[in-house]
């Protein structure tokens, strides 16, 4: 019976690196002058930054959470709770608090509408606009540099021009619909259209970014695909639908994460276009709730509550595409 000590002996000499002199012995790098060591010094404090700055701040905003901290004094780390992840699901009187305290159900669907609505309707104009501008068309580059002008705008600077345009009596949009023998409507303090309102000029800000991206996976597809097709006798539906749709998953994912990100951050949008942080009910979103809770109502602690709900729903959108990138080796 061979030992198996030899053998495990055998399998590493015969893995060992053979060099020019008849040896066997593997060669190994020093410490010291290894690539990642070497250039320490250009990763090694941006990532520090990032750490304390970004996640040391996201770790601190989630133990502040479970505190009951008002925005006085310093926080109680001693007894940390659940009870405002409770608050915010269920509503009630919180010990910290002699006032009751709203549930963030209608803040948390009015933000699942917005994310949604904007980013279907973004998708879908972005992907029709780069199917135009693929038709190889003239002032090709006038047309993209006009689509994507808009997203270059913050959301301070979107939200003030859509104010204007959403004006009673002087905006455009009521000057259409006007001389459409409809009337005047008033948009922006309309319960109804105060959300609609707010998605339909992100879908104007963000739309041209849709379309960018689409264009470059149209770009990406080989011109055989397109040939045979032809030569099947495939129509113009049939070879977007069978044909190029489904080559443009990953741009359509790509644009997903980021449309939605922008999506849960539209408290600029809001706070501007409706002067402050209360939109009224029927636009009030997680950003907005959450800084009226930390900074009007003084419950900071609340108010974290609500931003780890928040960053929850981000991380649920970033890190499936994250996930998928990695298996894929793009990252």
């Amino acid at each position: 019976m061979r030992n198996p000590l030899s053998i495990i002996r055998r399998r590493w000499s015969d893995s060992d690196d053979v060099r020019t002199d008849g040896g066997t012995a593997a060669e190994r790098t020093p410490f010291l002058q290894r690539e990642s060591v070497r250039s320490a010094p250009f990763w090694l404090p941006p990532f520090l930054l990032v750490a304390l700055f970004v996640y040391g701040a996201i770790l601190w905003n989630i133990v502040l959470s479970l505190t009951d901290f008002t925005g006085l004094g310093e926080p109680d780390y001693t007894n940390l709770d659940f009870e405002n992840y409770v608050v915010a699901f269920t509503g009630g009187t919180p010990s910290w608090s002699d006032l009751s305290v709203e549930p963030i159900w209608n803040s948390l669907g009015n933000t699942v509408a917005l994310m949604v609505g904007f980013t279907v309707f973004c998708l879908v104009l972005g992907l029709l606009l780069a199917i135009l501008v693929d038709q190889e068309i003239r002032f090709e580059n006038t047309f993209r540099t006009v689509y994507l002008l808009p997203m270059s705008l913050s959301f301070v600077v979107t939200a003030k021009f859509w104010l204007y345009m959403y004006n009673v009596e002087t905006g455009l949009v009521n000057i259409v619909i006007t001389s459409l023998g409809f009337g005047p409507v008033e948009i922006v303090q309309n319960p109804d259209l105060k959300l609609a309102a707010v998605a339909f000029a992100l879908v104007w800000q963000f739309s041209g970014y849709a379309m960018i991206v689409y264009l470059a996976g149209l770009r990406a597809i080989p011109t055989s695909h397109f040939e045979a097709a032809r030569v099947d006798g495939a129509s113009t539906y049939r070879l977007y639908r069978r044909v190029v749709l489904p080559q443009l998953r990953t741009a359509t994912v790509s644009a997903l994460v980021v449309l939605t990100v922008f999506a849960l951050k539209a408290f600029d949008f809001l706070f501007s276009m409706y002067s402050g942080y209360q939109p009224g009910p029927s636009a009030d979103i997680l950003a907005t709730r959450m800084v009226r809770e930390a900074y009007a109502n003084s419950n900071w602690a609340y108010g974290s509550a609500i931003a780890v709900v928040l960053f929850v729903m981000a991380l649920f959108i970033v890190a499936p595409y994250i996930y998928s990138q990695y298996r894929r080796g793009a990252l």
